[in-house]
Protein backbone atom coordinates (compact mmCIF):
# COMPACT_ATOMS: atom_id res chain seq x y z
CA UNK A 1 0.00 0.00 0.00
CA UNK A 2 1.69 3.61 -0.98
CA UNK A 3 -1.29 5.50 -0.07
CA UNK A 4 -0.71 7.11 3.27
CA UNK A 5 -3.38 6.12 6.02
CA UNK A 6 -4.52 9.18 6.89
CA UNK A 7 -7.88 10.82 6.38
CA UNK A 8 -9.70 11.69 4.55
CA UNK A 9 -10.06 7.83 4.29
CA UNK A 10 -10.86 5.57 1.41
CA UNK A 11 -12.34 2.05 1.66
CA UNK A 12 -8.97 0.83 0.95
CA UNK A 13 -7.07 3.04 3.58
CA UNK A 14 -10.15 2.40 6.22
CA UNK A 15 -9.54 -1.39 5.24
CA UNK A 16 -5.26 -1.45 5.90
CA UNK A 17 -6.56 0.66 9.09
CA UNK A 18 -8.52 -1.44 10.84
CA UNK A 19 -6.16 -4.45 9.54
CA UNK A 20 -2.94 -2.69 11.28
CA UNK A 21 -5.18 -2.40 14.72
CA UNK A 22 -5.59 -6.04 14.50
CA UNK A 23 -2.15 -6.88 13.84
CA UNK A 24 -1.10 -4.37 16.83
CA UNK A 25 -3.71 -5.40 18.80
CA UNK A 26 -2.51 -9.19 18.15
CA UNK A 27 0.74 -8.51 19.37
CA UNK A 28 -0.53 -8.50 23.14
CA UNK A 29 2.22 -5.63 23.36
CA UNK A 30 0.51 -2.51 25.44
CA UNK A 31 3.19 -0.25 24.67
CA UNK A 32 3.28 -1.35 20.88
CA UNK A 33 -0.61 -0.30 21.05
CA UNK A 34 -0.21 2.76 22.62
CA UNK A 35 2.01 4.45 19.86
CA UNK A 36 -1.57 4.14 17.37
CA UNK A 37 -3.12 6.54 20.00
CA UNK A 38 -2.27 10.40 20.58
CA UNK A 39 -1.01 11.48 23.53
CA UNK A 40 -4.29 12.43 24.96
CA UNK A 41 -6.39 9.68 23.09
CA UNK A 42 -9.81 8.94 24.54
CA UNK A 43 -11.65 6.07 25.20
CA UNK A 44 -14.53 4.34 26.29
CA UNK A 45 -13.62 0.53 27.02
CA UNK A 46 -16.37 -1.60 28.46
CA UNK A 47 -16.98 0.93 31.65
CA UNK A 48 -12.94 2.21 31.83
CA UNK A 49 -12.60 5.68 30.48
CA UNK A 50 -8.64 5.84 30.08
CA UNK A 51 -7.04 8.81 28.92
CA UNK A 52 -4.34 9.38 27.22
CA UNK A 53 -1.30 6.26 26.49
CA UNK A 54 -0.15 5.50 30.14
CA UNK A 55 -4.13 4.83 30.98
CA UNK A 56 -3.93 3.07 27.43
CA UNK A 57 -0.92 0.62 28.51
CA UNK A 58 -2.31 0.16 32.24
CA UNK A 59 -5.73 -1.25 30.70
CA UNK A 60 -4.54 -3.43 27.94
CA UNK A 61 -1.52 -4.66 30.51
CA UNK A 62 -4.24 -5.56 32.90
CA UNK A 63 -6.60 -7.11 30.25
CA UNK A 64 -3.99 -9.66 28.65
CA UNK A 65 -2.82 -10.48 32.41
CA UNK A 66 -6.55 -11.71 32.17
CA UNK A 67 -7.05 -12.52 28.85
CA UNK A 68 -5.15 -15.60 28.03
CA UNK A 69 -4.06 -17.10 24.31
CA UNK A 70 -6.05 -14.15 23.16
CA UNK A 71 -6.68 -13.94 19.03
CA UNK A 72 -8.63 -10.98 17.43
CA UNK A 73 -10.15 -10.33 14.49
CA UNK A 74 -11.44 -7.05 12.92
CA UNK A 75 -13.59 -5.87 9.97
CA UNK A 76 -14.34 -2.69 8.51
CA UNK A 77 -17.98 -1.49 9.52
CA UNK A 78 -18.27 1.82 7.71
CA UNK A 79 -15.94 4.96 7.28
CA UNK A 80 -16.44 8.29 6.81
CA UNK A 81 -13.44 11.34 6.26
CA UNK A 82 -11.67 10.98 9.82
CA UNK A 83 -13.87 8.04 11.38
CA UNK A 84 -13.90 4.53 11.01
CA UNK A 85 -16.24 1.88 12.11
CA UNK A 86 -15.25 -1.73 12.58
CA UNK A 87 -16.88 -4.90 14.04
CA UNK A 88 -14.68 -7.62 15.92
CA UNK A 89 -14.69 -10.55 17.94
CA UNK A 90 -11.95 -12.23 19.95
CA UNK A 91 -11.54 -15.54 21.60
CA UNK A 92 -9.21 -16.10 25.15
CA UNK A 93 -9.35 -17.61 28.05
CA UNK A 94 -9.26 -17.56 31.93
CA UNK A 95 -7.07 -18.87 33.98
CA UNK A 96 -9.32 -21.43 34.83
CA UNK A 97 -9.65 -22.18 31.55
CA UNK A 98 -12.59 -21.15 30.19
CA UNK A 99 -12.89 -20.13 26.87
CA UNK A 100 -14.93 -16.91 25.53
CA UNK A 101 -15.81 -15.27 22.18
CA UNK A 102 -15.84 -11.75 22.65
CA UNK A 103 -18.16 -9.55 19.96
CA UNK A 104 -17.86 -5.98 19.85
CA UNK A 105 -17.75 -3.21 17.98
CA UNK A 106 -15.60 -0.15 18.03
CA UNK A 107 -15.99 3.57 16.36
CA UNK A 108 -12.85 5.63 15.76
CA UNK A 109 -11.74 9.20 15.44
CA UNK A 110 -8.34 9.77 13.99
CA UNK A 111 -6.50 12.81 13.73
CA UNK A 112 -4.51 14.47 10.68
CA UNK A 113 -1.83 12.23 11.57
CA UNK A 114 -3.42 8.99 11.54
CA UNK A 115 -3.37 8.38 15.41
CA UNK A 116 -6.62 7.58 16.68
CA UNK A 117 -7.82 10.00 18.96
CA UNK A 118 -11.33 8.68 20.37
CA UNK A 119 -12.32 4.95 20.64
CA UNK A 120 -15.52 3.77 21.86
CA UNK A 121 -15.82 0.26 22.23
CA UNK A 122 -18.88 -2.18 23.13
CA UNK A 123 -17.64 -5.63 24.10
CA UNK A 124 -19.97 -8.50 24.94
CA UNK A 125 -18.39 -11.96 25.70
CA UNK A 126 -19.49 -15.09 25.30
CA UNK A 127 -18.46 -18.59 27.28
CA UNK A 128 -17.86 -20.52 24.20
CA UNK A 129 -16.17 -24.90 24.52
CA UNK A 130 -12.84 -25.06 23.71
CA UNK A 131 -14.08 -27.24 20.65
CA UNK A 132 -15.89 -24.20 19.18
CA UNK A 133 -13.37 -21.92 18.97
CA UNK A 134 -12.65 -20.52 15.10
CA UNK A 135 -9.30 -18.77 15.84
CA UNK A 136 -6.69 -21.12 15.53
CA UNK A 137 -3.58 -19.24 14.68
CA UNK A 138 -0.21 -19.67 16.23
CA UNK A 139 -0.33 -16.50 18.74
CA UNK A 140 0.48 -13.32 16.77
CA UNK A 141 -0.54 -11.62 13.61
CA UNK A 142 -3.52 -13.38 11.56
CA UNK A 143 -2.00 -15.10 8.87
CA UNK A 144 -3.45 -13.41 5.51
CA UNK A 145 -4.98 -17.23 4.46
CA UNK A 146 -7.18 -17.05 7.87
CA UNK A 147 -10.49 -16.04 6.88
CA UNK A 148 -12.11 -13.37 8.41
CA UNK A 149 -15.48 -12.71 10.53
CA UNK A 150 -17.90 -12.59 7.76
CA UNK A 151 -16.27 -15.81 5.96
CA UNK A 152 -16.44 -17.23 9.53
CA UNK A 153 -20.31 -16.79 9.66
CA UNK A 154 -19.65 -14.43 12.27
Amino acid sequence: MTTPLVPPFTRETAIAKARLAEDGWNSRDPERVSKAYTVDSQWRNRAEFPRGRKEIVELLTRKWARELEYRLIKELWAFDGNHIAVRFAYEWHDDSGQWYRSYGNENWEFDAEGLMQRRFASINDMPIKEEDRKFHWPLGRRPDDHPGLSELGL
